[in-house]
């Protein structure tokens, strides 16, 4: 064997982790305090914010935030220096180690790990997928349950609501769901009593897994809540607002709940894992799987095969320090640790009224102490993923302490040569698994090698080319080029054009063959499915060499050579609208998620928006007779403006309350991200320059914000100004708004006129 030397940076190996389970969330956390040089970690989760079980029944009751009981996973993969992908897991190609994703290209791996939970078993009893809410995942249900607490608030009369499952966590929701509803009736002056909670059990007693005593208690506190429980009532089908049991017993009810028996997620099956007979991936004490020692599981997904483990979150939460070691080990080609579960757990199970019950083999306790107790160690629990120290500065690469073999290490050194000599192209394979959309004015064909294609222009055309290149500012290749790939036919569209055909540079970071290949698929997948869905022939591309990921994007766009709706920057008249089809803020959005300082639910809406095409919008204006137009850039909306204002010789106000900001925003701006101003000063253009006021508006330093793929901003005729904002609207953008007005040269100081 033999090890790269110090200060040669490369990534050597991937880990993936698939979920984001209580036991991922420790991986991530383990990895964060104690990084592996030379490893790469990359979580897929469907959910950027992942819930604590333990806190959900508190959640549902009212006395926790969507915050408090919810981990953000985008924010604590930047602490563990982790790549986070937003997408859903389908399947796996085990002999190529791929992860297969719904909505992304394959992801490669050299060690993979799942822990995805569980989904509702439901295909046993008829009617149940359409008409029944399960409590898995907790996402959907999350949403089921805001709109059940909306239909019960909203519903003059009575409710009935039917909890299916009648162990820990269905007597946990069932009471929780009846302390928020009864006090949410209360609030609206109604009487509490016109709600009606039936349990089902399919055994003769409640809480199965718990002792005498533990069952006892909560057979009192259900019958003192006026809950009925329906026992040996094993549920045989759902219709509409009924529910049979096997014993003939039927129920009319509202809402129907279910929260019995799960199993494990149907694409496992087609894996080639081994699976027990619920559909759960068979793993060993050391997590591995006992199919595949490049796959470990962990959690509801798993199932030991030496001890059988209730699907309870505390062993989740215990098994993501041994599986993060085992992770670790495995890389280094160290022996495993056995994960050795705790005979007897001790479970606080709440009763929703700020009261719980403590049980541990035969021991009892209840009452309000329990419940701060359980709150005390609940709230410990979520401070080490949510108090996450803020990142001052990017951490210092470390020398890889991987192992490589000859050829590996050889590989890693030549690209590193290559990689400081300046540049060179390099994975030519994967430039040629992306084929040419040719045209009939488009030769070229990625397969031969050439990097120069041949374009006709057609006659009665005319060629619109534009040129953009910049450095990742996401990890994700895949979506940070089909970002940068919609950025460039903004620009092309902003002229009233149609995207012809594009050239693609691509420059990636030195690695191993391997590792470089497959961060240059993803990143020419990403700008392909754009530049496709644009109608846009991808004509050449070409990878080099460099010190971080980055992309360069040439495109040509037609458009008729006599079209006299061209919109520029220098044609604004006075007395126009100014409108703005897309919000303001990504920058400082992700300026600050790269310290820690926001939340990832902000950058996914900033992503999405991003993401989305300014096509239909420059249309839309076109239609609408807008004079001038210009996409808000790396210059900002202020710098936009400014330069549109001297070029046409004229003046703006401009409206800061009207503009439309992504959530988020104006709180990280306001911390100062992103860091750099444009050189003339932030208030240069202004007026008043020294107004106090305008500088402590929220939303001032948004006005320089330096964008990627932003909306479009342009000045439209009055009378059809109102026209035109409903139809962006109705075309996707419904965060368009008119933000301010034209205004005749000299009728202040400034071109740009700030309105408080």
């Amino acid at each position: 064997m033999l090890a790269l030397r110090a200060g040669e940076e490369t990534i050597l190996r991937d880990i993936v982790l698939v979920g984001g389970g209580h036991s991922h969330v420790g991986v991530l956390r383990q990895f964060g305090r104690r990084p592996l040089p030379g490893v790469r970690l990359t979580v897929i989760c469907t959910d950027t914010h992942t819930p604590y079980s333990g806190m959900l029944p508190g959640y549902i009751a009212g006395h926790y935030s969507y915050d408090q009981v919810h981990i953000d996973l985008r924010r604590l993969a930047v602490f563990a220096g982790a790549r986070f992908f937003r997408d859903e897991v389908i399947g796996l190609d085990r002999e190529r180690r791929r992860v297969l994703c719904r909505d992304r290209p394959p992801l490669a791996y050299d060690l993979l790990s799942i822990n995805i939970g569980s989904t509702p078993r439901l295909d046993g009893v008829a009617g149940a997928a359409e008409k029944v809410l399960p409590i898995k995942p907790i996402r959907c249900f999350n949403e089921g349950w805001l709109a059940l607490l909306q239909r019960v608030c909203g519903h003059p009369g009575g409710t009935t609501i039917a909890v299916v499952g009648a162990g820990a966590g269905g007597v946990e929701l069932t009471l929780a769901m009846q302390y928020r509803l009864r006090r949410e009736l209360q609030a609206l002056g109604r009487d509490p009593d016109e709600l009606r909670l039936h349990l089902f059990s399919a055994n003769r007693e409640i809480l199965s897994t718990h002792n005498a005593r533990v069952r006892r208690t909560f057979e009192r506190v259900l019958a003192e809540r006026g809950v009925v429980v329906h026992r040996l009532a094993e549920v045989s089908s759902v219709s509409h607002a009924q529910l049979a049991t096997r014993s003939g017993e039927r129920l009319a009810a509202d809402e129907i709940i279910w929260v019995t028996q799960a199993s494990g997620a149907g694409w496992l099956r087609e894996t080639g894992l081994s699976l027990d007979s619920g559909g759960f991936i068979l793993v060993g004490d050391t997590l591995q799987t006992v199919s595949d020692p490049l796959v470990f599981a962990a959690g509801d997904c798993a199932a030991m095969i030496d001890v059988p483990l209730e699907k309870a979150g505390v062993f989740a939460v215990r098994q993501g320090r041994p599986l993060a070691e085992n992770l670790r080990r495995s890389l280094l080609a160290m022996s495993l640790r056995r994960y050795r579960p705790q005979a007897r757990w001790l479970a606080l199970i709440s009763t929703g009224d700020r009261r719980a019950v403590a049980s541990r083999g035969a021991v009892c306790a209840e009452g309000a102490w329990v419940w701060r107790w359980k709150d005390r160690i609940d709230r410990r629990f979520m401070a080490g993923f949510q108090d996450l120290p803020p990142i001052d500065e990017p951490p210092t690469p470390l020398a890889p302490a991987i192992s490589l073999d000859a050829s590996e290490a050889a590989q890693a050194r030549a690209s590193t040569a290559i990689h400081r000599g300046g540049g060179a192209p390099v994975a030519a394979t994967v430039v040629r698994m992306l084929r040419a959309r040719n045209c009939g004015e488009v030769w070229s064909d990625l397969e031969d090698g050439r990097h120069a294609a041949i374009v006709q222009v057609p006659p009665g055309k005319t060629m619109v080319q534009t040129l953009v290149s910049c450095g990742a500012f996401v990890d994700d290749p895949w979506l940070f080029a089909r970002i940068a790939a919609n950025d460039a036919l903004d620009d092309i569209f902003v002229r009233g054009a149609e995207a012809h055909s594009a050239s693609i540079v691509a420059t990636l970071p030195a690695g191993l063959d391997e590792k470089v290949e497959d961060t240059l698929f993803q990143l020419l997948s990403g700008a392909a499915e754009e530049f496709t869905s644009a109608d846009c022939a991808v004509v050449g591309a070409r990878a080099v060499w460099g010190p971080e990921l980055a992309i360069g994007l040439a495109v040509n766009g037609l458009i008729d050579a006599q079209f006299t709706g061209v919109m520029g920057k220098g044609s604004m008249r006075p007395g126009e609208v100014l409108i703005l089809n897309k919000p303001i803020g990504s920058a400082t959005l992700l300026a600050a998620h790269l310290r820690l300082r926001a939340r990832g639910r902000w950058i996914d809406a900033a992503l999405l928006s991003m993401l989305q095409s300014n096509r239909l919008a420059a249309r839309c204006l076109n239609a609408y007779a807008a004079s001038a137009c210009s996409r808000v850039s790396t210059l900002g909306l202020h710098g936009q403006l400014l330069a549109m204002t001297r070029r046409a010789g004229v003046a703006v106000e401009l409206d800061l309350n009207a503009l439309p900001v992504l959530d988020g925003a104006a709180e990280t701006a306001a911390l100062g991200f992103p860091s750099r101003w444009p050189a003339a000063g932030p208030c240069s253009g202004c007026a008043p320059r020294a107004s106090d006021a305008a500088c402590r508006h929220p939303n001032h330093a948004l006005l320089f914000d330096p964008e990627t793929a932003g909306g479009l901003l342009a000045s439209v005729p009055p009378e059809t100004a109102e026209a035109c904002l409903q139809a962006l609207r109705a075309l996707g953008y419904p965060r368009a708004t008119s933000v301010g007005r034209v205004l005749p040269a000299g009728q202040g100081p400034e071109p740009i006129q700030l309105k408080l």
